[in-house]
């Protein structure tokens, strides 16, 4: 079925893509043959012959996208600009490509939407990608040049097909996603399981072909409260909010009981750390944000790529949640109207996409290669008063780096006392210890962070860390989480002049407790000093990061603890990067929960995802001249220097 400027109806799924606007030709639903015999549905959009309703011959370049969000749905995020805030068909933005010469196929992903196959999330998508491609090549219309493009994803299926080397792969951009490796960033973090899994799936089973063709499966998916089962945990297996259809309940009970790093984590897919040997050496750029799930698996793909592979690799870092570079602000807090990739490293988002595959699929001589390979943004250096839009003013500007990590980083020791402060001098006690319960049925709130997809439940980005209402587990009076007796609270002295902290953080903590199994969280905050418009100040979260202390030694093989003994741990957390202002404190609170962004371990040592026992267990970080506890921040000399 062809269409030229006009809207089309798929009526397979009851539901239409938008307008296809004039000049662009498109092919719907063409059914894309996969090694196994299942066929994926895909959409081709084409130049249109001038002044005839038939595409133009070519051969042009093909740019492909594969989605498990519909390929006619409207883009919420993906499509989003600066200067078209609206959200936009993706016929619309294909006709942004076709406009510059280019063919555009968008795809839904197997078991999806109008896709045939069984939906198995990201292990089977590196083998569709490639035999997509090869599909594409084979088509007259190609001129044997590709690039891949997407966000969330739609970025993870690229890094899979590019695990493989396809034929034909010229280019990539892979926004916000392409696992490094889901053990670490995405699935689970430190050893802990991320439940933005949990509330992805219920909403995505509720979409999913089973649900649209049988009314019933639909009803009980919709009768389920999945803020209530966040209340039920560990799910069991037919009887979880996900029961009505099994292949979703299937997937999300194996990540969650799969806790070593075991086989399970090495598929395709899931571990482009295994497989950057044989990766497609093509121009990349990888994108993610501070708060975002990914900034960890970008710089990852970066250093890897940029290092191992001739191509030029390009790295960006936005402060921004998952998927809004268009975006100002994340959460209470504005970073300023240069914080959007558009209109800051481009005109707008497509913009900056077609120079990139300007330069790499057709050759023209447009200069990127010239740019810098990394762009972050700095925040912090605002008055931090609320704006009119009633969100704290953090401020911060981009900076551009030769490589990632920034080149003369110094990673510094930031210890630990007992009088809960912070500061570059090692301790001189010989005793030193602090003590707290944790709680499991009680677990300290997630208040943003590194967070997507976890809607109603929990949302992502920078916050002052008081609980409230629209926080899952916050409790009345909605006191500074920091009033907590279950969090140990360290602040550095008044900062005398401002320090840039850009890279990973971490924390190496000597701990004990009196269970068998804990986990040990870290959250890195900036403090501001009081003003009119915040009288107790305003305490923003900057990075945070867990362990599961059953993996402190080997992410293969777990151990329990001994109760009482005395442990060296690693804590890490993602990379971000902050100006903390001269005037404000640094501080790092430490604790054993964030719930709902990571499940609560039950103390109990059970096996992960199964257990039925709980515990309060008693936590100590020792301080001492003997277990020097410390802060290990990436410091970037010139502080607040462009």
């Amino acid at each position: 079925m062809t269409d030229e400027g006009k809207t089309g109806r798929d009526r397979d799924q009851g539901s239409g893509p938008g307008p296809v606007p004039s000049g662009c030709i498109v092919e719907r639903k063409v059914m894309v043959p996969m090694r196994d015999g299942v066929r994926l549905a895909t959409d081709i959009y084409r130049p249109a012959a001038s002044g005839a309703g038939t595409p133009a011959p070519g051969p042009f370049p093909v740019i492909l996208e594969r989605t498990p969000y519909d390929r006619d749905a409207k883009s919420l995020r993906s499509a989003i600009t600066r200067k078209d805030p609206r959200p936009r068909s993706r016929a619309e933005t294909a006709a942004a490509f076709v406009a510059r010469g280019y063919i555009v196929a968008i795809q839904d992903c197997r078991g999806r939407y109008s896709s045939e196959g069984t939906f198995t999330k990201y292990t089977l998508e590196g083998e569709d990608g490639y035999d997509s491609l090869v599909w594409l090549l084979a088509q007259q219309w190609c001129d044997g040049r590709i690039g891949t493009m997407g966000l969330s994803y739609n970025a993870h299926v690229q890094a899979a097909l590019a695990c493989l080397d396809p034929p034909g792969l010229a280019a990539m951009i892979l926004d916000s996603g392409g696992f490094a490796n889901a053990y670490q960033g995405g699935i689970r973090q430190g050893g802990a399981f991320e439940l933005k899994q949990l509330t992805w799936a219920h909403k995505h089973a509720r979409l999913s072909p089973q649900a649209k063709a049988e009314p019933l499966v639909a009803a009980a998916l919709d009768a389920e409260d999945i803020a209530a089962w966040m209340g039920r945990l560990p799910w069991r297996r037919g009887h979880s909010p996900l029961s009505a259809v099994p292949e979703y309940e299937d997937y999300i009970l194996e990540q969650w009981s799969h806790g070593s790093f075991d086989s399970y984590w090495k598929k395709l897919g899931l571990w482009t750390e295994g497989w950057y040997a044989s990766f497609s050496d093509v121009p990349s750029i990888h994108i993610s944000s501070w708060y975002d799930p990914y900034p960890r698996t970008a710089t990852s793909n970066y250093m890897a790529l940029s290092r191992l592979k001739k191509s030029p690799c390009r790295l960006v870092l936005g402060p921004w949640t998952h998927g809004n570079r268009s975006l100002g602000y994340s959460g209470e807090v504005d970073f300023g109207s240069e914080a959007t990739l558009d209109g800051s490293l481009a005109e707008d988002y497509d913009e900056y996409r077609l120079r990139w595959f300007d330069r790499w699929l057709k050759g023209i001589g447009n200069g990127v290669e010239a740019e810098s390979p990394v762009s972050y943004f700095l925040m912090g250096g605002g008055s931090g008063r609320r704006n009119e839009a009633g969100r704290m003013e953090h401020g911060g500007r981009w900076k551009r780096a030769a490589d990632w990590p920034i080149p003369g980083t110094r990673y510094t020791n930031y210890y630990l006392h007992a009088d809960l402060s912070l500061s570059a001098e090692a301790p001189a006690d010989g005793s030193a210890c602090l003590s707290y319960q944790f709680d499991p049925s009680h677990p300290v709130p997630s208040i943003g962070g590194t967070i997507t997809s976890g809607e109603p439940v929990m949302v992502g980005g920078a916050f002052d860390q008081v609980e409230g209402e629209r926080f899952f587990g916050s409790r009345k009076p909605y006191l500074p989480l920091a009033a907590r007796d279950d969090i140990l609270v360290f602040e550095t002295a008044v900062l005398e002049q401002a320090i840039e902290v850009t890279g990973p953080i971490s924390a190496r903590l000597w701990i004990s407790s009196d269970c068998p199994d804990t986990d040990f969280t870290i959250k890195l905050v900036d403090v501001y000093p009081p003003n009119p418009d915040y009288p107790r100040g305003f305490a923003m979260n900057v990075a945070d990061g867990i362990l599961r202390v059953r993996y402190r030694d080997s992410w293969e093989e777990p151990r329990l603890m001994e109760p009482g003994r005395i442990y060296e741990i690693l804590v890490e957390a993602f990379p971000t990067s902050d100006l903390f202002a001269a005037g404000h404190r640094l501080r790092l609170d430490i604790s054993s929960s964030n719930f709902p962004h990571f499940d609560v371990n039950p103390n109990s040592g059970e096996a992960e995802g199964s257990s039925r026992l709980s515990r309060v267990a008693t936590n100590t970080v020792h301080l001492d001249k003997n277990h020097p506890s410390a802060l290990i921040l990436p410091l970037v000399p010139g502080g607040g220097a462009a």
